[in-house]
């Protein structure tokens, strides 16, 4: 799969995400809307767009694990190992969070799901703007979105900036891990 990274168009993006929008980007199976992780209106606007209870949580996506020291607590050596031998690539692990994390990103829980991506556009944004918010680009019950179309035309000119691209080529979103080894999807 050939990837071609514009350099205008990330550009736009991260002004979008800047500014306090919300975007639409391809990652490895599905088309995700993203926001900046600190930013709780921005938040609230990607669980309306999605009709999402906050209670759920969201996945923050970066591009290193550097880029989520501030969200979330020291993992012991043995659990940084486990997870870093899983990225960069599409699983998600449920890892223990800061206190001041939002509730809007974490829900009702104690812990923080967290990816480092392996697609080279999610990857360069997050290079750019830091840490992002991914949840699949779709209304809650929807199928997710694979085409920039189907993005469209479940959110028609709600969104700030979609990021021209292509998906990653996996068939399903990432798994998602907890450190007990329990495999959530």
């Amino acid at each position: 799969m050939s990837f071609y990274l514009n350099a205008w168009h990330l550009q736009q993006a991260c002004r979008a995400i800047n500014s306090g929008g919300v975007i639409a980007y391809p990652t490895e199976a599905v088309w995700g809307l993203g926001c900046h992780p600190a930013d709780e209106r921005a938040i609230e606007r990607v669980l309306a767009l999605k009709q999402r209870p906050w209670q759920k949580g969201l996945v923050v996506v970066a591009a290193s694990l550097s880029q989520l020291e501030n969200w979330l607590l020291p993992l012991s050596g043995v659990d940084e190992a486990q997870v870093r031998a899983s990225w960069p690539g599409p699983v998600s692990w449920v890892l223990p969070c800061r206190d001041e994390v939002s509730p809007l990103l974490r829900g009702t829980h104690s812990s923080l799901a967290v990816r480092i991506s392996d697609h080279p556009l999610v990857s360069a944004l997050c290079q750019q703007v830091g840490p992002l918010v991914s949840t699949s680009a779709n209304p809650a019950g929807a199928d997710p979105a694979r085409t920039a179309l189907k993005v469209r035309q479940y959110f028609a000119d709600e969104l700030d900036y979609l990021l021209p691209g292509v998906l990653g080529g996996r068939c399903q979103p990432s798994e998602i891990r907890t450190l007990d080894g329990a495999r959530l999807r």
